[in-house]
């Protein structure tokens, strides 16, 4: 479990309420040699539902979301199954992997395809709160900074599915606290169906709507989250899910 997480994740209201589905995977499973890693996985993820994926290392969780994200053609599926992504689908890892070359701005418009390229990025970056950093070469930024870059990036392509590789495990505490109340920011203005991949129990009870535990290659366990936000770490009802989650990965809550 992370150390010196917020109390509270405040955010106004969830986004909007969940009304098709933006990922449908059925019967996926990918293989590394003789290893399975993912083995008839079935997932649904809604329009503006926000979605936590636990599990412990090399559990497939970072494996599943680069099928989602269509960086992974080795997948298999059974006769009937197969996966469907239904819009614009954006990726932030734990690394921003932002081009050295390009300033901010332009690396937050690449590849971008619509009229105003630049107009479009500089709004994105104002959504992050990077507006006067658009010219900044990105070594020069700050590990929040460059995630906030990537955030813009990603959003820029207002995307339908937005996928979360672990990108605030490499932040100190008190940034980790901002970036989790700039998602959850950006979650509800523009209400993508988010899929977030990390380890820390915590995280994944205060920012997600609905909590999965992938193990021997598939979804283990569900927990639903209905706590209203702001959560706060010591409501009972989020003790009690912590407590089934850590024992469902393997942990002896303490």
């Amino acid at each position: 479990m992370a150390q010196g997480l917020p109390d509270v994740i405040a955010a106004g209201t969830p986004g909007p309420a969940p009304a098709e589905p933006v990922a449908t995977v059925e019967g996926l499973t990918r293989r590394f040699g003789d290893r399975t890693v993912l083995d008839g996985i079935d997932l649904t993820i809604e329009r503006g539902e926000f979605v936590a994926l636990l599990g412990r290392s090399g559990s497939g969780k970072s494996t599943l979301l680069r099928a989602l994200a269509g960086l992974d053609r080795d997948t298999e599926f059974t006769e009937e199954g197969g996966l469907t992504v239904r819009g614009t689908t954006a990726v932030a890892f734990q690394e921003p992997r932002l081009v050295p070359w390009k300033r901010v701005r332009a690396n937050v418009a690449l590849g971008l395809d619509v009229p105003e390229p630049r107009a479009a990025a500089e709004k994105a970056l104002e959504e992050v709160g990077l507006s006067e950093r658009g010219g900044a070469w990105p070594l020069t930024l700050s590990g929040g900074e460059a995630q906030r870059a990537s955030l813009a990036r990603a959003l820029v392509r207002e995307p339908r599915l937005f996928l979360l590789d672990e990108p605030f495990s490499a932040l100190d505490a008190l940034t980790r606290i901002t970036m989790h109340r700039l998602v959850l920011d950006l979650w509800e203005r523009h209400g993508p169906g988010i899929l977030l991949v990390t380890h820390d129990v915590d995280e994944a009870l205060l920012l997600a709507d609905r909590v999965l535990v992938l193990d021997g290659g598939r979804i283990a366990h569900e927990s639903r989250v209905t706590v209203p936000r702001p959560r706060h770490r010591d409501n009972p009802e989020l003790t009690a899910l912590r407590d089934v989650l850590l024992d469902r990965l393997g942990v002896t809550p303490t």
